[in-house]
């Protein structure tokens, strides 16, 4: 599958991870549309690249909206044949805080953007691709859902966040299983620290320490780097039912 050739519904796609896979994708001639629940930054973006994009505001975890905004990318250009999972939210809190336990309400609220959202997308876009003509290798459709290194090292206070990528990296498989009867791959990246929207609230100084706590290259990854992968997932139709770390190596201690 090459980028020039796929029309795309990417989450969480007005900024961050998401936005570098929208540009990458319209960049390369294939059309993307921007799923997103931040309507300035998502209008904003179509607008710059034109008619490759669409921007559609919606929230993953509300089957009516996912659904029109699937509808919506068909109307427009007939077919869908690849997702990109990227919204979530990040949240830090210990089970046992200074000012009490955690609270039910925020641990509820990860689990459900990050791993119900991505799911939800997951089989309601599943059903569309389905019906496309396969291609030469017998290929419909593809996700790629994004994980975190959090999955595996989660750090105090990442309770609600780990569980929530975790999930994405168990799903992973059984979902590229029973797809795999109809052509569609289904891949996750776990990302490890990368110049996003979570990271941008640190004071400079704390970027960069944790740049330099990556083995190498000692930086923060860049958005346009997972793109990159997002890419060669697309392209290599090997890649199926596994979960690939972009992280330079690094290894996330306690806290």
């Amino acid at each position: 599958m090459k980028f020039a050739e796929t029309i795309a519904l990417v989450t969480g796609g007005a900024s961050g991870l998401g936005e570098a896979v929208v540009r990458r994708i319209v960049d390369k001639g294939g059309r993307a549309a921007i799923l997103d629940a931040a309507r300035g930054k998502g209008e904003a973006l179509k607008e710059e690249l034109g008619d490759g994009a669409l921007y559609i505001q919606a929230d993953v975890r509300d089957e009516r909206q996912v659904r029109a905004a699937i509808g919506a990318m068909m109307d427009k250009w007939g077919r869908l044949n690849l997702a990109v999972n990227c919204a979530g939210i990040a949240a830090g809190k210990k089970v046992l805080g200074k000012n009490g336990i955690h609270d039910l309400e925020t641990f509820s609220k990860v689990i459900e953007i990050n791993l119900i959202g991505t799911f939800n997308v997951v089989r309601l876009a599943a059903e569309g691709m389905a019906r496309n003509t396969p291609d030469a290798e017998g290929e419909r459709g593809l996700f790629v859902n994004t994980a975190s290194i959090a999955a595996f090292e989660g750090q105090i206070g990442q309770a609600a966040y780990s569980a929530s990528k975790g999930g994405i990296v168990s799903m992973t498989l059984p979902l590229a299983r029973e797809l795999a009867s109809v052509g569609i791959r289904v891949m996750a990246i776990a990302p490890g620290l990368f110049e996003t929207p979570m990271f941008e609230a640190l004071p400079e100084p704390a970027r960069d320490a944790l740049g330099k706590a990556v083995p190498f290259p000692k930086r923060m990854g860049r958005p346009e780097e997972f793109a990159g992968l997002v890419e060669m997932i697309a392209e290599n139709h090997m890649l199926n039912g596994e979960t690939i770390r972009l992280d330079g190596a690094v290894r996330m201690q306690p806290k």
